[in-house]
């Protein structure tokens, strides 16, 4: 069974989003990693730049396949997690902790009302 924290908001691509205040930190499922198995290389877009709701804004590549990364919210960059170009093991080890790919200051906010709670993100990957 995946973890699926509560207090997180996910999206049906297998992104999550932990929102303060206008800034939101966003990052992949366990469940995703889970299914993609080991990750080698997170390509991350660089501070400054903009980001669209549901449109790719990253990759991601496991041993055996590349997966487009999609943007939970609106926004722009603000940081992005450098050490996983180094050493992309986090976020199989720790998909919420470690993990996380890049902080955003979120445009629209409006955004959120359409994201899965824990709970619909639980029963989607279970039917899946």
């Amino acid at each position: 069974m995946s973890e699926i924290p509560d207090g997180l908001l996910y999206t049906p691509e297998h992104e999550w989003i932990r929102v303060e205040d206008e800034r939101g930190t966003i990052g992949i499922t366990d469940y995703a990693q889970g299914e993609l198995g080991d990750i080698v290389f997170a390509e991350l877009p660089e501070p400054g730049a903009e980001i669209e709701e549901g449109q790719p804004f990253g990759t991601i590549e496991a041993v055996k396949t590349v997966e487009d990364l999609y943007a939970p919210v609106s926004g722009v960059v603000l940081e992005v997690n450098d050490a996983l170009g180094e050493d992309a093991s986090p976020i199989n080890a720790d998909p919420y902790g470690e993990g996380w790919m890049v902080v955003v200051r979120m445009t629209c906010s409006d955004e959120l009302e359409s994201l899965l709670s824990a709970q619909a993100y639980g029963e989607l990957v279970e039917g899946a």
